[in-house]
């Protein structure tokens, strides 16, 4: 990616001097608890997969029942020669351009999520956040949380090299904040000890396969406006998709494949709605909770 000298986010906060916070102490999920992993189209998109109101969604877009983010102490920047940091920095920034435009199209004003980098652990409004969950996103907040520690782990234990690989890991989590914009994650979360827990973990798949094709629609116009991706960056990504399907990670971990378990998808399933988000850049082509197979 040629990403050096574009714009920086202002919504980077650098908590990797501040040490691990307390609190919490239960891993981030779906709702209150985070996430990890065009046109009026926008606000019909929930409304057809969910029967959610679209004016009342769209009230959403443009600010209204937002809760506050979580008070934290001033927030600190990323040092300028933080090369790591800066490209998360620039990334974050692409994902602010591409969703403020969508969301500007379908008449709301988008509001961006905050990013944290830590180390090892760190306080969110969603509990303790730690290293080993991976990246996440905290509904809660409004926050990405990322242990830069992650990219390494996602190049040299995962096989997943590359700064697309990384762009398309934060993308994903950005995608989690679109869909609690849009009323989808409360509405997942609201079936929550409704429905058996298999049926849970295939609306997480789904909410997941989302997020992945979400990321793809801002790949797709971040490239119309930047032009910034180079040969393999597209297969990068992809790379990465296939790499944290639920099915590799279980296979390397464990040796034997429970699909009932599944909370993210498939590697297949990831790169194929990655890839849709990505080949279409429309929203109307991420709806996982309609279509028959994901």
């Amino acid at each position: 990616m040629k990403w050096e000298g574009n714009r920086q986010s202002d919504h980077v906060e650098d908590r990797r001097g501040a040490g691990g916070f307390g609190g919490g102490g239960m891993g981030p999920r779906i709702g209150g608890r985070g996430i990890g992993l065009g046109t009026i189209v926008i606000a019909l998109l929930a409304g057809w997969i969910f029967g959610i109101n679209p004016l009342t969604l769209l009230g959403a877009l443009s600010g209204g029942g937002m809760a506050p983010s979580a008070q934290q102490a001033p927030a600190q920047r990323p040092p300028a020669n933080d090369e790591v940091a800066a490209f998360v920095s620039t990334v974050l920034a692409s994902t602010e351009d591409v969703w403020a435009q969508q969301f500007r199209a379908a008449g709301g004003a988008y509001q961006p999520p905050g990013l944290v980098l830590f180390r090892g652990a760190t306080r969110t409004a969603c509990g303790q956040g730690q290293s080993a969950m991976g990246p996440f996103y905290c509904p809660a907040d409004q926050k990405v949380y990322i242990d830069l520690g992650f990219f390494e782990t996602l190049d040299k234990r995962l096989g997943a090299p590359g700064d697309f690989a990384q762009a398309y890991v934060v993308a994903h989590e950005v995608g989690h904040h679109v869909q609690r914009l849009l009323g989808i994650t409360a509405k997942v979360d609201g079936m929550r000890g409704r429905v058996p827990e298999a049926q849970m973990n295939a609306l997480s798949v789904r909410l997941e396969l989302q997020a992945d094709c979400l990321a793809g629609v801002w790949a797709h116009h971040s490239q119309k406006a930047k032009g910034w991706l180079e040969p393999g960056d597209i297969e990068e990504g992809l790379n990465a998709a296939s790499r944290i399907g639920d099915d590799t990670l279980q296979r390397q971990s464990q040796g034997v494949v429970v699909p009932e378990s599944f909370t993210h998808g498939t590697s297949a399933q990831r790169m194929n709605w990655f890839k849709r988000g990505l080949d279409s850049g429309s929203m109307s082509q991420c709806n996982t909770f309609e279509s028959r197979q994901v």
